[in-house]
């Protein structure tokens, strides 16, 4: 095999810095992607996806940034609430890079440098907090870091879009503390509500006998009422037709007494008491009365005579 000559060797050597030479200044970016020129160390441009020209051997590529929205772990830390109880917190992290050249030269490692501000503002945030608070109120613990990361992350080029905390966990003992605190709250409320439910029930039951015994009360005053309206009506009758008049009343209540009494069919005896004869002679002195004819004369008494209608004193006669 000949020799190569210093004129091939020398055509292959140029060959070979020329694809090196077209190879360092061809940069292909991916999407979603940024990267940074730097020429002879310093910061001068940035490159947008796709295919981009450098002056090879002068410019390179400093930073390849990652303009995507991503998500950032924040490991579990014990922290420390307002009252002295310790919980453990992790959480996550929405960010995204609007300034490369902020994020690339303006922070030695975006990364780590929020990972780091996100663990101590959530110490920050908590620690201001009871652990009722703590544990109830999440979405007020969120905003806030929200906000605190947000403005810390400008000077650095990101934006933080979303801050979510995923676990707040109290220790085991004090779970089972809160536990039996939650139970014996619940036993209380229980027998509050009962004691609530009997009482109303008592006041309802007294309510009830108030109402009662009023309208009884107005009862009785309307009846008591009516029989005061009637005996005025009987006494203003009275002395507007006279005795008679009112013989004829009694008379008259009487009879129908003593009807419903004769009328009863369990009753086979009807005692006449001794008073009725000179009953009997008041109302036919009323009948006659009404008739228009001079009064008769009272019949006699149960001692001088008989009684109308086959009647004696104080004997009973049988119905049947």
């Amino acid at each position: 095999m000949p020799e190569l000559s210093l004129t091939s060797i020398v055509l292959i050597a140029l060959l070979l810095l020329a694809v090196l030479t077209v190879a360092q200044g061809i940069r292909t970016v991916p999407q979603g992607q940024v990267w940074t020129v730097e020429r002879f160390g310093a910061f001068t441009r940035l490159l947008s996806p796709g295919l981009n020209l450098i002056i090879p051997f002068v410019d390179r590529v400093g930073h390849k940034l990652n303009v995507q929205e991503v998500v950032l772990d924040i490991p579990e830390q014990s922290v420390i609430t307002k009252d002295n109880a310790t919980v453990a917190v992790d959480g996550i992290v929405y960010y995204r890079v609007m300034d490369p050249a902020k994020a690339a030269y303006a922070v030695q490692d975006l990364t780590q440098a929020l990972v780091a501000m996100a663990m101590t503002n959530i110490r920050a945030v908590i620690g201001e907090m009871d652990l009722d608070q703590t544990l109830s109120s999440r979405d007020r613990i969120n905003t806030s870091l929200l906000t605190i990361l947000d403005g810390a992350t400008d000077p650095w080029g990101a934006k933080v879009s979303r801050v979510e905390i995923r676990k707040i966990e109290p220790p085991e003992t004090l779970i089972r503390a809160m536990n039996l605190q939650m139970t014996a709250e619940r036993e209380r409320r229980a027998s509050v509500a009962k004691a609530e439910g009997e009482k109303q029930a008592l006041v309802l039951q007294a309510e009830g006998r108030r109402d009662a015994a009023m309208r009884d009360a107005e009862a009785r005053e309307a009846l008591a009422q009516a029989e005061a309206n009637a005996t005025k009506m009987v006494a203003e009758a009275a002395a507007g037709a006279g005795a008679d008049a009112l013989r004829y009343f009694i008379a008259e209540k009487y009879v129908k007494a003593f009807e419903a009494m004769a009328a009863n069919p369990s009753s086979r005896l009807v005692v006449v008491p001794m008073e009725s004869a000179a009953l009997a002679g008041g109302i036919t002195q009323a009948m006659e009365l009404l008739r228009g004819a001079a009064p008769l004369p009272p019949p006699a008494t149960p001692g001088g005579g008989g009684v109308p209608g086959g009647m004696t004193g104080g004997r009973p006669w049988n119905r049947a």
